[in-house]
């Protein structure tokens, strides 16, 4: 069940780059898709153990795709700027998800 959340991922990741580069903006369906591999990735590859490293690296990445303004370079810019907003869209669910698994976790303990 662990190689098949790590592909998920990689499927994800490799999607959302993919889906940048050759598409452009991508369709609703794709990116729902990639909505749904953030919430498996989510659900099937945070151990206990890497919840804060998780948490910190998704927000990185989810403020990197929100702030950074590479459209502005030549040749890719573009292709660059739909990648991250595209990374952003598989990262977000999947800390969503993390977050509200570890703040019950939190909760529930006494």
């Amino acid at each position: 069940m662990e190689e098949l959340g790590t592909w998920v991922f990689v499927a994800g990741l490799v999607l959302a780059l993919v889906l940048g580069f050759i598409s452009g903006e991508a369709s609703g369906v794709a990116l729902t898709v990639l909505v749904v591999l953030g919430l498996v990735v989510g659900l099937m590859n945070i151990t206990e153990k890497e919840v804060q490293g998780f948490l910190v690296a998704a927000i990185a990445l989810m403020l990197v795709g929100a702030l950074a303004k590479v459209n502005s370079l030549p040749f890719i810019g573009l292709e660059l700027q739909v990648s991250l907003s595209n990374i952003v869209l598989f990262v977000a669910p999947a800390a969503l998800v993390v977050a509200i698994r570890e703040v019950f976790i939190l909760a529930s303990e006494k």
